[in-house]
């Protein structure tokens, strides 16, 4: 998920700068009207930290690599300003180690970010109608990782057919971390219901 310098044509790279800003725009608005953004500091900084560190692990998959985002995790526990965090990410990644191209931040941060605010819709509105914590923290996991890798399959298309071969490559190297992530979410989100569910959109039981 992290495209480099030199992939991406212009209106794709300009397109994903657009939406990013847009969807930061619009996420801080709409948190800052329903809770206090400097009470989310804590676990703002934790998850942003958890994703710099876990996406700098590389999996070799045959030709290319992959990586864990824990997405679906961050959308859950930070809910739509999950996108702010995987964008600070993504800059300190770019600047510090190289890792993905600083043009094409706005469109990574598209892949990851969309996903994440979707996942947390998801954990939110099932949690509603009763399904359990640890079920939803699995299919939200992998969900985030699906999309993402399908964004990402789209954005190399837009660019050309030559990434066609690409494209397919990486999609079918994302399957094995789809159940990965989402057992790994799955199991997280069931400690946090247990020891602090207040990170979580769930009705905390008294």
């Amino acid at each position: 998920m992290h495209i480099s310098d030199g992939v991406l044509s212009a209106p794709v790279i300009a397109a994903g700068w657009i939406v990013t800003l847009l969807f930061i725009v619009l996420t801080i608005r709409s948190t800052m009207k329903k809770i206090d953004i400097v009470e989310q500091i804590p676990s703002f900084s934790v998850m942003t930290a958890a994703f710099f560190v876990v996406s700098l692990i590389h999996i070799p998959m045959g030709p290319t690599s992959v990586h864990p985002m824990l997405n679906g995790l961050i959308g859950i526990v930070l809910g739509p300003i999950a996108y702010v965090s995987m964008f600070v990410g993504l800059i300190l990644q770019a600047f510090l180690f190289q890792h993905g191209g600083v043009t094409t931040i706005g469109v990574n941060a598209a892949l990851v970010g969309i996903p994440a605010i979707i996942a947390y819709n998801l954990f939110s509105k099932g949690y509603e109608r009763g399904i359990s914590e640890k079920t939803l923290g699995f299919v939200c996991g992998g969900f985030a990782i699906a999309l993402a890798a399908l964004l990402l399959v789209l954005v190399l298309l837009s660019t050309g057919q030559e990434f066609l071969g690409l494209a397919q490559v990486a999609a079918v190297a994302h399957l094995p971390l789809i159940v990965i992530e989402g057992i790994l979410t799955g199991v997280i989100v069931t400690y946090l219901a247990k020891v602090k569910p207040e990170l979580l959109p769930i009705k905390i039981k008294k």
